[in-house]
């Protein structure tokens, strides 16, 4: 640790640094940051332990990148991130540290969440909703989960997944309603705005629905782009074979090779 710490204090020293380091703040950084992490979640997800290991590497950097900034502002360094984080597993894991005991993780998940309210509270901060905390620089499809689940947490949820099912079919039916009000105004400003406004609650309904599932939404969305990314390089791949690239055909004689993708992945 203390190499990589060095490295970063060499990358962004005045006199000999690497002129892009030290360009950055750090607005320009989060972005990396939150890029990492993703690229940490696909290793994970291919299973491909080689890769995790170089993009936790990278991760790790963000976090050392970003406590080297605050050092030079005289706010904090990477040893104060690294007390910060302890002390807080420590806090919020009595039933180890502690002697106090749950009975399974989901009883867990509840103490943790109170655990966090009772240290917002002690902190002064004056958001007593059962919102509070969720940050707003969250992905959105995961700032919908966790605002669901804080209202759940006060009982404010449907009782099961018929409902959610129901109401994605009614989101369904305004959005294509708002479709329509476009296609007749196109350049009506508010349609526009209404049509945004249902989609945005069709897809919220949709990572309820995915909350009720036990799915992960990004985990799940993943799976998709994958699949999407895999039959489509497959319908390229049939296409060429043909004498016949895919961008020259029409939509009828694509979707026949996104058939012919499919049950080639289908029998192996």
């Amino acid at each position: 640790m203390a190499g990589l710490l060095a490295i970063m204090a060499r990358l962004r020293d005045p006199v000999g640094g690497c002129p892009w380091d030290l360009e950055q703040t750090f607005a320009t950084i989060a972005p990396y940051t939150v890029e990492e992490a993703y690229e940490v979640a696909d290793a994970i997800d291919r299973n491909d332990l080689p890769a995790l290991k170089d993009e936790l590497g990278d991760l790790l950097l963000q976090v050392v990148f970003h406590a080297r900034m605050a050092q030079e502002q005289g706010a904090f360094a990477f040893d104060d991130v690294v007390d910060a984080i302890s002390d807080k597993m420590v806090r919020r894991h009595p039933h180890v540290f502690a002697g106090a005991s749950v009975e399974d993780a989901e009883a867990q998940t509840v103490a943790w969440e109170e655990q966090k309210r009772r240290e917002r509270e002690a902190a002064g901060e004056a958001d007593t909703s059962a919102l509070a905390g969720v940050a707003r620089g969250l992905p959105e499809w995961q700032r919908a989960v966790k605002l669901q689940k804080r209202a759940a947490s006060v009982g404010f949820d449907w009782p099961s997944v018929t409902p959610v099912i129901a109401k994605l079919h009614e989101e369904i039916d305004e959005v294509r309603a708002e479709f329509d009000a476009v296609a007749a105004a196109p350049d009506d400003a508010a349609a526009r705005d209404r049509l945004e406004d249902e989609i945005g609650d069709l897809l919220f309904v949709a990572a309820n629905l995915a909350r009720h599932g036990q799915v992960d939404v990004g985990a799940a969305l993943r799976r998709a782009n994958l699949k999407f990314e895999r039959r489509f390089r497959a319908m390229e791949r049939l296409a060429t074979q043909d004498g016949t690239p895919l961008k020259t055909l029409s939509l009828d004689e694509q979707d026949a090779y996104w058939g012919r993708a499919k049950r080639e992945e289908r029998d192996g």
